[in-house]
């Protein structure tokens, strides 16, 4: 002891005659006084961590002693065992006073890990599909409900983590199908509306978790999804949140919220449960008062900051929407917002593109697929301006391509309509009916980038009726701007700038490319279905000839090029077009309106004069080059085109309607308008009008050949063909040849620059009209190689 008795019998202190001490004066009391608060703060908050360190211990002691007790005491039965890890967890809420603790210092995640394994080993060493007493125990006793009470109101803290991870557990890995027991499907659903209520939650994981394992068991067994159909009619009122107390109450007999009724019906035999399920199926109930809480739940995880709960909750949205129940289908477009997520997404990553875009940079853009996109906005930046938010508009597009290509069919027609009325119509269509060129030029390119990627039918549909309109009856000349926007596309194909051009025919290149035949139908086959192109009447009913053509036809027979006097060596030798072709007919025209080969392929060939021709003095540029890609892409055509009703022959006359006017329809008018001019128009413009012209004649339609690649057809007075407006063109050629001094070798000295072969120069004059020249000579052996392709195709397949 420090203290002593004084001679006065006081208390005396070693401590009261030192400096500052509180026996030598009385002014420092105030500062003793807090020190001693600050003592006795220190002191209560040392013991507080010192408590929840001894319960620490003591949890994780009782957890050693637990696992070291069951290593060397006899193995109970697996029923008893289980059944003591439950008892376990709720003698937990019972006993225990301190609901602050979080989970993780309880025994309760131990427990919960000792029923899955007893339950994974219970059905592993039972025969397929025979439920255990185990099972038995968890299905009677209704754990999943009190388990689900207990999630829900989050006791103690992190409870809801447990429970998440129990469910997906159990349902991952038990193999025998579990959702059609109503004492299971019922707590999955109440726990599928706790997920997604707050965003950026840190159970976020685990409930992405455990609601992607649901959607892949519903996968599984497409049926089950009707036990998720929730009718809003029964769903109970929402009560006040449970307090901790009632939890602790009520942790042996939960609120399952059924009725009495719905209780009496749990101890039925398991068939009848799952007949009393499905009560809940759309099937009896009026599908507009249906909740869809799976699809509900993972929209609202779709809005996470966090990209890889939204990839898994895409990746869950993408499951749902592929099962084949079609009440499942009409509850997700009519009563969930899937549909506005969609679409509401695109909508904004296109607005949030640049004004302006280089079309090279939309076009060449890497491609994107949804949810694997890496990206660094340095990087990104540096290449070109707007590239993260191109890739972003991309990806998500994909994602809508994707998920209505795998959803369900009315669904996926819902869905689509959706993407064109709120998208097309609404946000691209003012894009591209604007009158400013470089807007014009990048909502073109834009579109064009998303005619590539779409491959879904249902959305290429909807999106070629946002583009050409329904509309199937033949064009009139009056009517081609009946459909404002499909005009204006057609229209700038042949505008004043040739970017806009340019774009505007590769975009139409890409989209007869699609396997859509309302395409091919628009454009220009029902301008030919009546064939009334052709001249059908008899002799005398016929118009007065000149010199024995009609006074407007293309004189083929006067013209040198086409005459009997054409040059051996200007004619297609036997060796060049394969000895495998059919025996020539002594016949001008077979039988079945086709004409020979040989004459078709000499009249292409043969049109372009010697004197502008220049491929032969280049090595690697004969008329050959062109018959393998040619059969290639007739392949691939054939194999779009097959599932289409194409007869193999055309159109008998006495079934058409010969008397109607021909309108060669919109687009073809501007192609051919463009061809005519090939002479005087850019180097660029004109490969790009060839192109659009040679995927026409690649197309396998009867009435089309005739139209693009048959030179001998009789032509009505009025009309024009494909090979009519080439022959104008080489007759204005012939006449300007002459006046230009050197022609062939500035021709061919231009040959050799566009390929290559020679440095650039001093400046060539009517370098645009040599130009034409080459690209004309190069289609016009490219008309001939598809001609060919097609014939022989054709006589191989015949019998």
């Amino acid at each position: 002891m420090c203290c002593y008795e004084g001679f006065c019998g006081k208390r005396y202190s070693p401590l009261a005659d030192m400096p500052g001490s509180v026996h030598e004066t009385s002014n420092l009391d105030r500062g003793g006084s807090n020190r001693k608060k600050k003592i006795e703060e220190f002191s209560r908050s040392s013991r507080e961590k010192l408590v929840q360190s001894k319960n620490k211990m003591f949890s994780k002691f009782t957890s050693i002693l637990q696992h070291a007790v069951e290593a060397l005491a006899p193995s109970l039965p697996l029923q008893e065992d289980f059944v003591y890890h439950w008892k376990a967890i709720t003698h937990y809420y019972i006993e225990t006073s301190d609901d602050k603790a979080p989970v993780t210092d309880t025994n309760i995640p131990s427990h919960l890990e000792q029923m899955l394994d007893i339950l994974t080993q219970e059905e592993g060493e039972r025969e397929s599909g025979e439920t255990g007493p185990c099972m038995e125990y968890l299905l009677h006793h209704k754990i999943l409900e009190t388990l689900y009470t207990l999630g829900k109101a989050d006791c103690p803290p992190g409870m809801k983590q447990q429970v998440l991870t129990f469910y997906t557990k159990l349902l991952a890995h038990i193999r025998q199908p579990l959702l059609p027991h109503i004492n299971v499907h019922r707590p999955v659903q109440k726990l599928i509306r706790l997920c997604g209520e707050v965003l950026a939650a840190p159970t976020e994981n685990e409930e992405i978790q455990f609601l992607c394992i649901v959607c892949a068991k519903l996968k599984q067994d497409p049926y089950l999804v009707n036990f998720f159909l929730e009718n809003k009619s029964k769903r109970p009122e929402l009560k006040s949140p449970v307090v901790t107390d009632r939890v602790k109450e009520n942790a042996l007999a939960p609120d399952t919220g059924q009725s009495l009724a719905e209780e009496q019906a749990d101890h039925q035999d398991k068939p009848q449960a799952a007949a009393a399920a499905s009560t809940s199926s759309p099937s009896s109930n009026n599908n507009n008062s249906n909740n869809y809480n799976l699809v509900s739940s993972l929209l609202n995880l779709t809005k996470s900051p966090d990209g890889r709960i939204v990839v898994k909750a895409c990746e869950g949205l993408m499951l749902l929407v592929s099962l084949p129940e079609p009440a499942a289908a009409k509850c997700l477009t009519e009563n969930t917002e899937l549909c506005e997520l969609l679409t509401d997404r695109l909508v904004s990553f296109y607005k949030a593109l640049p004004q302006s875009m280089d079309p090279l940079d939309i076009e060449t853009v890497e491609s994107v697929n949804w949810g694997l996109d890496v990206y660094n906005l340095k990087e990104d930046a540096a290449v070109f301006t707007g590239k993260r938010a191109l890739i972003s508009f991309l990806s998500w597009l994909d994602y809508c391509d994707q998920l209505i290509k795998e959803a369900q069919k009315s669904a996926a027609a819902v869905m689509a309509k959706a993407v064109r009325e709120r998208f097309f119509v609404s946000v691209m269509e003012p894009q591209l009916m604007q009158t400013s060129e470089l807007g014009i030029l990048t909502s073109t390119a834009l579109l064009n980038r998303i005619i590539r990627q779409v491959t879904s039918e249902a959305l290429l549909q909807e999106m070629v009726y946002f583009l050409l309109g329904e509309e199937r009856e033949p064009e009139a000349a009056a009517t081609i701007a009946q459909n404002p926007l499909r005009h204006r596309l057609i229209e700038h194909c042949d505008h004043l700038s040739d970017e806009i051009s340019i774009m505007t025919l590769r975009l139409f290149e890409q989209l007869i490319q699609k396997p859509n035949q309302h395409i091919l139908h628009s454009l220009v086959l029902r301008s030919l279905e009546e064939r009334n192109y052709m001249e059908n009447k008899p002799q005398e009913e016929r118009e007065p000839l000149e010199n024995g053509q009609p006074h407007d036809a293309v004189d083929l027979e006067e013209d040198p090029l086409f005459g009997d006097d054409i040059s051996p060596d200007n004619r297609l030798s036997g060796s060049d077009w394969l000895s495998s072709s059919p025996p020539q007919s002594p016949d001008h025209s077979k039988s079945d309106g086709k004409t020979e080969v040989h004459k078709i392929v000499n009249s292409f060939l043969c049109l372009v004069p010697d004197e502008a021709k220049s491929s032969y003095h280049v090595e690697g540029t004969g008329y050959d080059t062109y018959l393998r890609d040619a059969h290639r892409q007739f392949k691939d055509y054939c194999g779009i085109c097959q599932r289409w009703d194409w007869r193999g022959n055309p159109k008998p006359f006495e079934k058409c309607n010969l008397d109607a006017p021909f309108f060669e329809g919109h687009f073809l008018k501007v192609l051919f308008d463009r061809m005519g001019r090939i002479l005087d128009q850019p180097y660029d413009v004109n490969l790009q009008v060839t192109a659009v012209l040679s995927k026409l004649s690649l197309l396998p339609h009867p009435h089309l050949h005739e139209y693009l690649l048959d030179p001998y057809i009789n032509l009505a007075p009025g009309c024009r063909s494909l090979f009519s407006v080439i022959v104008r063109v080489v007759g204005d050629l012939m006449l300007r040849i002459h006046r230009i001094p050197d022609f062939t070798p500035k021709l061919l000295l231009v040959r050799k620059r566009l390929l290559g072969l020679e440095p650039e120069g001093i400046t060539i004059d009517h370098m645009t009209l040599l130009e034409g020249v080459i690209v004309l000579e190069e289609f016009c052996k490219e008309l001939a190689a598809i001609a060919f392709v097609k014939y022989h195709a054709a006589a191989s397949s015949s019998p």
